[in-house]
């Protein structure tokens, strides 16, 4: 489904409500073009909303950083500055 900025507005729980009823996506638009999309939480197996990490494991995201550490090199972080 797709919706402008200001119907989402006018029609925000009506949209949440129907979201949680079908699941379907909506995708929020300005002038035409989509600027944000509202999912429902994705549920695992265990039936508890997964967290987003645990979305990526599921499509086959993999992390190259252990937790704490940066995706960013240090020369990389230097350089934007």
């Amino acid at each position: 489904m797709d919706i402008s900025v200001t119907q989402f507005k006018h029609h925000c729980l009506e949209i949440i409500r129907r979201l949680e009823q079908t699941g379907a996506p909506v995708a929020i638009t300005r002038r035409g073009k989509v600027v944000a999309q509202l999912r429902a939480p994705a549920v695992s197996k265990s039936g508890r909303a997964e967290k987003p990490w645990e979305r990526l494991r599921a499509i086959g995201g993999r992390l190259l950083a252990e937790p704490g550490e940066s995706v960013i090199r240090d020369k990389d972080f230097e350089a934007l500055r």
